[in-house]
Formats: C-alpha cells, structure tokens, sequence
C-alpha cells in the first residue's frame, strides 16, 4: 500500500480525476453527487464498525478511542458531507468504486491493526494520556476544523444550484488552492502519531498522495479561469508557503 501510494502520486500528476469542478463524460457513467460521496464513504464507516463489533477487543479503552476518532471523520464524510452539497454535479461510477475499494482497504488495514494484530500490550489505557496521544490528537483536531471550516467556505460562495466557480479568500485559502484537503492531510497525519502505527502512517500517505495532485489540478484549474486574478495571489497547492 506505501509502494501504491507513490505510484498513485506520480499517476495522478497525468490523469486527473473527472469529478467535481473537473468533472467530464469520460470517465463513463455518473450519478447524483450526493448518492455518489454517500456510497464511496460508507465502506470506510461500515467496516470500522464491523471489525470493531467482532473484536475480542471490543472493549479496550485505547483501541475504542482510536475507532472512535477514525469514526467521528467518517461518519461526516457518509452522513453530513454528501447533503450538504449544493452544485448539481455528477460523480462516475468509476470513481466511486475506486474510493469505495480504497476506503474499505484502508479501514480493515487501521481496524485491523487497532483491535486484532497489534500487541495486547502495546495499547494499555496508559496509552490515552501519553505524549504521542495529546500531540495527535490535537493535531487531529485542528486538521479536521480546518478540512469542515473549507467546506463551510467553499458552499459558501454558492447559492443553492449555482455551478459557476469563485475563488475562496477565507482561512487556510489564503494560502492554498485546496485548504479543504490540507486540512484532512493534517487530520490523518494527528491519526498516525496518536495510533503511532505503520497502518495509520500509509493513511496518512494515502490521503496525500490522493489530495495533493488533486489540489495542484485546482490551483491549474482557477489559473485558467481566472488568470491574472487567482495568479497574482500566490498561492501554494495544499501546503501553505512549501507545496
């Protein structure tokens, strides 16, 4: 899954994703939006909660803390996001079953990791007051205020079925073009040093091998439609003042 994500990385640098402001026919069949995020987020929450259910460890204070976290995300992502969406985009198929088989990999890699293959005694409820757990934690946090509050932004600078494009000026986009998807790299990097696992560390590297050629799409995107306009703010990918 790490040798995967690099070679994604380097792929989507040439092919990008036709969903959203890139969205084209030719990546097949589409459906509503709204259904689309809904079935390509659900695998992640549902198999969370399956491996959760039917671990011997169901009830470790640690472990509960962990799938909570990751859960607090997805259930967002499955249950809030996909209706909150105001363009009358459409999503491919293919894309969603892409994100569907990433998503459900990447949870039984994490649950798996949480409640079955990780030492019994790795993750005593000491873990929850450790160091590594408070810095991630907060880490996790402030990445997840900064992913919901560039969401906030973005519908924002809509009103209901409008689909024309504007350029986003609050929080985090006055430093990047995609200040939604810095946000949710940041909440994954805060997973991998509060879980301080090798599953949690390939999430993280997942997330921005997925988001960043994403993110340098858009920033291409707004400079041809916008020129001059968005240019002159220099503005950085998906990590302020580097990337």
């Amino acid at each position: 899954m790490a040798v995967l994500a690099v070679i994604v990385f380097i792929a989507l640098h040439r092919i990008t994703a036709g969903y959203g402001m890139m969205g084209n026919r030719k990546w097949g069949p589409t459906v509503n939006n709204r259904l689309g995020w809904f079935i390509m987020e659900l695998p992640a929450f549902a198999s969370m909660v399956i491996l959760w259910a039917f671990s011997p460890r169901h009830d470790a204070a640690a472990p509960c803390v962990f799938a909570s976290l990751f859960l607090l995300h997805y259930f967002q992502r499955t249950f809030i996001f996909p209706f909150l969406i105001r363009g009358k985009n459409r999503m491919p198929w293919a894309i969603i079953l892409m994100g569907l088989v990433f998503n459900t990999i990447n949870a039984y890699l994490i649950g798996g990791w949480i409640f079955y293959i990780s030492p019994e005694s790795l993750y005593q409820p000491s873990w929850l007051l450790s160091p590594l757990f408070f810095l991630g934690t907060f880490i996790f946090f402030t990445g997840m205020g900064i992913n919901l509050y560039s969401d906030h932004v973005i519908r924002s600078l809509r009103a209901p079925g409008d689909s024309a494009h504007y350029i986003p000026n609050k929080g985090f986009y006055k430093y990047v073009a995609s200040a939604n998807y810095f946000g949710e790299t940041v909440e994954w990097v805060g997973f991998a040093i509060l879980t301080w696992s090798l599953p949690g560390l390939v999430f993280a590297m997942w997330t921005f091998a997925n988001l960043a050629p994403r993110a340098r799409a858009i920033h291409k995107k707004y400079c041809d439609e916008f020129g001059e306009k968005y240019s002159s703010l220099n503005r950085r990918f998906i990590i302020p003042f580097l990337y």
